[in-house]
C-alpha cells in the first residue's frame, strides 16, 4: 500500500485518506483523520522529545486538553490514544504539579484516619464523578477515593491499580484532590500492612543480600551488547503466556 511513512511508530497513511483541519499552538494544519494527536504532531513537523513516553497508553506522559472549534466544552485525553477530530484545538500539558507528601510507611496504619491526615482534601469530595469520566483507563476513580474515605484501603488499592499517573482526573476535580497519589499510598499500605508477606520473597531477598547473584551480574556487565541481545532474544526461555501450570520454572535454572 502506498502512503506517507511517518516517524515515531511509523504509521502508513493510505492514499485517499481525508485531511482535516486541527489547530496546534494556535496555527491551523491539515492532517490525516486517522492519526492520533501524537502522530499528528509529528506529521506537521513537531519533534517530540518530552511527554511522549511509551506511546501506548501506559506511561501517562502525554496528557492533552482540547476543544472542538465552536463548542464550549473542554475535552481531556492522552495524545497517544486520542484520534484527532476536525477543527480540534490542541493544548499539550507538560506535567501536573502537586505538593509532595513525605511519609514513613513503617509508621502508618491502613486506616481512614491515615488517608485523611496525609490527603485531607479527599474529605471534600462532592461525588461529581468527573474524575472517573476523565480517566483514559476507565478506572473508577471516584469509587477508590470513596474507599479511601471509608478506610477500605485494600479496595482503594485494587481499584486504582491500573492508574498511569497522567493527572487528568486531578485536572477536573473541583476539590483539587490528587487522586493518583491517594491510590499510590493505598497500594503501598496494602502491600506493607495488609497483604501477607510471601515466604519465597523472603528467601530471594536473603539470597540477594548474601551475594548469590553477584557473579552473574558481574558477567552481564562485562559482556558486549551483541552478546546481551543474543542471550535475551535467542536463548531466553520464556514462560508460556497460556500456561496454567503453577510453579513453572525454566529448564536452565542457573540464575534461580
Amino acid at each position: 500500500m502506498k502512503g506517507i511513512l511517518l516517524t515515531g511508530d511509523k504509521p502508513i497513511i493510505p492514499e485517499g485518506t481525508k485531511m482535516v483541519p486541527v489547530f496546534i499552538m494556535g496555527k491551523k494544519y491539515l492532517v490525516p483523520e486517522t492519526l492520533t494527536i501524537q502522530k499528528a504532531l509529528e506529521y506537521v513537523g513537531y519533534q517530540l522529545i518530552r511527554g511522549c513516553g511509551c506511546r501506548g497508553g501506559i506511561c501517562g506522559a502525554c496528557a492533552t486538553v482540547y476543544r472542538i472549534m465552536g463548542e464550549h466544552k473542554l475535552y481531556f485525553g492522552l495524545a497517544c490514544q486520542t484520534v484527532i477530530k476536525e477543527n480540534m484545538v490542541l493544548t499539550q500539558i507538560p506535567f501536573y504539579p502537586y505538593k509532595r507528601k513525605i511519609h514513613d510507611i513503617d509508621n502508618l496504619e491502613p486506616t481512614a484516619e491515615t488517608m485523611a491526615k496525609i490527603y485531607p482534601e479527599i474529605m471534600k469530595c462532592v461525588g461529581c464523578n468527573t474524575c472517573t469520566r476523565a480517566c483514559p483507563m476507565d478506572i473508577k476513580v471516584m469509587d477508590y477515593i470513596n474507599a479511601a474515605i471509608r478506610g477500605d484501603i485494600e479496595k482503594c488499592a485494587k481499584l486504582s491499580l491500573d492508574c498511569i499517573m497522567c493527572g487528568l482526573c486531578t485536572s477536573r476535580c473541583p476539590a483539587q484532590i490528587t487522586h493518583y497519589n491517594v491510590g499510590i499510598l493505598a497500594r503501598r499500605l496494602t502491600g506493607a500492612k495488609i497483604f501477607k508477606r510471601a515466604d519465597h520473597l523472603k528467601v530471594r531477598v536473603q539470597e540477594i543480600q548474601s551475594g548469590k547473584f553477584d557473579p552473574f551480574l558481574k558477567e552481564l556487565i562485562e559482556v558486549n551488547e551483541e552478546e546481551l541481545r543474543r542471550r535475551y532474544v535467542e536463548e531466553r526461555e520464556w514462560e508460556p503466556l497460556d500456561s496454567k501450570e503453577k510453579g513453572w520454572k525454566p529448564q536452565d535454572q542457573r540464575y534461580l
